[in-house]
Order: structure tokens, then sequence, then C-alpha cells
């Protein structure tokens, strides 16, 4: 299927087009799978639930909130969370889904969501592209984090290391956080990125080539390379622990954020608390996400067991991180010009109106 492409977005496309190339060339297939519905599902019993409290709504503008996730799946939608908070104050939730991060944030920046989840990588290369978007909170860091993400190759390949993969064709997304993994990955085994081939696949694409054995290196995150786990049809060189990514954020655009600063504060409060309750539960977890993922149970209860949960405040420190990988992707010629994260904030006032107190900054 062939998404059409209106004309006043060709122009904000080609300046994506220039950094994310062939990536951008998936673009049609990963809008099949948006879906705008809103959820209606109940949360399961043994999730916890969100009560409805007095809440002022002057800092709440809109009456849809927009909020995308990726095609690895959202707790947050399949609990209804959002819906019981924000609906008794007038605001309902939409959801769109897309293949990762690069999609998400491309549909961001031609209006289509006010919010959503993505990795380090993708709002770097939107913002080099000119996106009005805003930092409004990151993923907490934990024993987990980089556990789900690899480089992986068949059983049966002679590639023993990431050394080996030089002179390789390495299958990952462009603009993805798996971009940032696979350069220092390179970088750590004394290899360059042009000691390889780069093609630019999307996860939902690759999977089901890589199980065939037609891909020789994939760069993968779950569920994708915990089904592959599970099926046996994969050998991990490594995966991304230790690789000194700042990690996660939920990204919005800057005019949104400005807007809604109240409504702001109740999304990251309930993510935070549905996640945390994840974190101490994952058997009932796995148990929610299970028949939306379509999955087996086993594959299910590896990509829980693994997955880091939680939110932490964006700080001073944070965006330097987070400055560092955008100043290595220049480095290593990604991008066309140097970017300066700051730009892509919200002032010190914003994220005291967003962050509730019990988002720690660590």
């Amino acid at each position: 299927m062939v998404a059409t492409v209106k004309p006043q977005y060709i122009n904000i496309f080609r300046r994506f087009t220039l950094l994310v190339v062939p990536g951008l060339l998936t673009l049609a297939t990963s809008l099949t799978l948006i879906s705008c519905t809103q959820q209606s599902q109940k949360a399961d019993s043994q999730s916890p639930a969100s009560n409805v409290s007095d809440t002022k709504t002057s800092g709440i503008k809109t009456k849809v909130l927009r909020m995308g996730y990726q095609q690895a799946g959202d707790l947050v939608r399949i609990t209804n969370v959002l819906e019981k908070r924000l609906e008794p104050l007038g605001v309902k939730v939409e959801w769109a889904q897309f293949a990762q991060g690069p999609q998400l944030m491309e549909a961001m920046n031609v209006g289509k969501i006010d919010l959503g989840s993505v990795g380090e990588t993708p709002p770097i290369f939107a913002q080099a592209a000119g996106a009005q978007i805003a930092y409004i909170v990151g993923r907490r860091r934990t024993e987990n984090t980089g556990k789900g993400s690899a480089i992986a190759v068949p059983p049966d390949s002679p590639i023993k290391s990431v050394k080996d993969i030089k002179g390789q064709k390495v299958v990952f997304q462009k603009a993805s956080a798996s971009h940032y993994f696979i350069l220092r990955a390179l970088e750590d085994a004394g290899l360059k990125y042009s000691d390889i081939q780069v093609l630019s696949i999307p996860n939902v694409e690759a999977s089901s080539a890589f199980l065939e054995g037609k891909i020789p290196v994939w760069v993968t995150g779950d569920p994708h390379l915990a089904r592959a786990e599970k099926l046996g049809k994969v050998r991990i060189i490594r995966n991304s622990q230790g690789l000194d990514s700042p990690g996660g954020y939920y990204i919005g655009t800057k005019q949104f954020a400005s807007e809604n600063s109240e409504l702001l504060r109740i999304v990251i409060e309930e993510i935070d608390k549905i996640e945390r309750w994840a974190e101490a539960h994952p058997k009932e977890t796995a148990k929610l996400i299970l028949p939306f993922q379509k999955l087996p149970p086993d594959v299910m209860d590896l990509v829980v067991s693994r997955r880091a949960y939680g939110l932490r405040a964006i700080s001073p420190d944070l965006i330097k991180e987070q400055q560092r990988v955008a100043d290595y992707f220049y480095k290593n010629g990604l991008i066309p010009k140097p970017i300066n994260i700051q730009e892509a904030t919200l002032t010190s006032e914003q994220y005291a109106a967003i962050t509730p107190s019990t988002i720690s900054q660590k």
C-alpha cells in the first residue's frame, strides 16, 4: 500500500530525506501501521487504578491529546491511565502507531501528533531537519537499559564479534536508536561507519527477512529481538549496554508544551506511575500486554523482563548528555550541521510546571 503525501508536506519531507535516505523510503509502508482510533479497552483488574482528582485546567488548552507510540507497543495506551485522568477534564486521547521513532518524529513535524516516546537519536535528526520540538521528559536508566537492543546474526553465521562485521551488509533503521548504537559499537571495535554497508529498513519489515536468513547482520530491539531469540533464529554478538546512551524521551511540539503545562504534568505523572507499577509487577504486566502484542507468552515475558521503566526529569546534565550524542552524529558526518540541543528545550519555569515532584533527575 502506498500512502499519498499531501503537497504542503513535500518540502518538509525533502528536508528529512536529506538526513535519513533511504530510511524514508519506508515511510509509506510504516504509515499503514497508524491507528488513530481511541482505545476503549478496560485495564486489567490487576493494574493500578488512577483516581480522578481536582485539577486546575488553566494549563490545558487542547481538547484532544494525540499520542504517538511505536510498533513495539505501549503500556500506557493499553491500561487507559491517561483516558481515566483526562476525559473527566474534557480532553480525549487519540493514539497513532508507528514502525519506529523516525516515522513518529516525521508525523510530529507535520502536525499529526502532539507527544510521543522515542530513543535518543530520532529527535536529533528531527531537530537537524528544522522540526520545532521540545524534550518533555526523559526515560529512567536502570540495570536493564540496553538489554533489549542488540547486534544480531543468524546462529550459523561465521561472524563472532563486532570486528567481524567489517565489509558486511548491516540492517537497521537510520535515525533510530540503533543508529547511535551501531556507531558506538563500531568505534569500540576499532571500526568506522564506512567499514560497513548500511541498509536502512524498519524492524517491522526486516524481522521476517532476518528469520528467513536473508540478513547477515541486524541491529534491532525488542519485541523483534526476543521473538527471534525464542525461535532459536539469532545469535547476539553484543547488546547496547554500556554504550553511554542518555536513553529515550517523550518529545512534544514546542507550541503544545507551552499551551498545555497542566495536561503534561498529569501525563508525566500517570506514565511514571504505571511504569513503576509495571517494574514491580512483571508477570502481571506481561499478561496485560500479551493480547495486544500477539506474541507467545514466553516472548512477552522476555521483553518485559529486560525493559527499563520509569521517567526522569529533563535537567542540565541530561541535556549535556544529549548534546554529546548530537555532536557525535555531526562528527561522523550523519547530520549536515551542528545542532544546539538547548534550542529544543523548554525554560526552567516550564519544566517546573510540567514535572511532578515525584520525578527524579536520575
